[in-house]
């Protein structure tokens, strides 16, 4: 059992802010930018990319309202609704300035982890493989597939997959169905010892078949291997994700809120 606090929300914090950026500035959107502002980051890559966002936002210390002004006009400059996501352990003055101007909620998601240190490797799964270079459009497909839920991606859609698959430090995994068929996919990023485990994606035809399991098991013995004493995801709570990953060890350790800025 791992006991959540600052110390601990400040490592997996600086660590979803570390891949954001690196996959914005790994992209090719014109015009793409990165800041550092109000003890966090704002990241632009695109009018409507989930990456245009803030990260981490209060980690270390008071926030000021002129920080907040600045941070929003980074992004109405650039024609970008201004989403936040906010850790329950940022600074106090960070959540008062928000309260008091139009921030309304509009997704939760349950930040998990799992301390690595001293766990044996679970038994290797057939179905997994670690994907190699030649694999990337194979993996940016079905993993974008399974988050889109259907085929035929358009090209950005595949390039943003991509992107992720060629992040500094980043590895991805493939699991395929007893047919051979590719049928689900994900990635992971290492940071100082944490193994961050993102783009978790089942295609709908092979679900409930416990190809998540395996590839959440597959990539922390990869972890295990690389040295890391602990491992983090993010899921939307109550999700057959977060329950898959709980079935694997993680807890959840708090709950991170997103926060937009309704129009006037």
């Amino acid at each position: 059992m791992i006991l959540a606090d600052l110390a601990l929300a400040r490592r997996l914090e600086r660590a979803e802010a570390a891949n954001g950026i690196a996959c914005a500035r790994a992209g090719s959107v014109p015009g793409a930018a990165v800041q550092a502002m109000a003890g966090g980051w704002a990241i632009f890559a695109g009018v409507n990319s989930m990456l245009t966002r803030t990260l981490a936002l209060g980690m270390h210390g008071p926030v000021s309202a002129a920080e907040i002004d600045r941070l929003e006009h980074f992004f109405h400059s650039r024609g970008a609704a201004v989403t936040a996501d906010l850790c329950p352990y940022a600074h106090p003055t960070l959540i008062e300035i928000l309260c008091a101007r139009r921030y309304a909620v509009t997704e939760f998601n349950s930040v998990l982890v799992r301390v690595l240190g001293g766990i044996q490797p679970y038994p290797p799964d057939a179905r997994v493989h670690e994907c190699g270079a030649v694999d990337r459009d194979l993996w940016a497909r079905t993993v974008g597939a399974s988050f889109f839920e259907r085929a035929g991606l358009s090209e950005e859609e595949t390039a943003a997959g991509a992107t992720l698959f060629h992040l500094p430090g980043a590895r991805c995994f493939l699991a395929r169905a007893a047919s051979g068929e590719p049928a689900a996919g994900a990635a992971m990023s290492l940071h100082n010892g944490l193994a961050l485990l993102m783009a978790d994606g089942t295609l709908p035809a092979f679900r409930n078949a416990g190809l998540h399991a395996a590839l959440i098991r597959a990539r922390l013995n990869a972890a295990i291997a690389a040295g890391c004493n602990l491992a983090t995801a993010a899921t939307l709570p109550g999700s057959v994700s977060q329950r898959n990953y709980e079935r694997q060890g993680f807890q959840v350790a708090y709950t991170r809120v997103s926060l937009t800025l309704k129009a006037a």
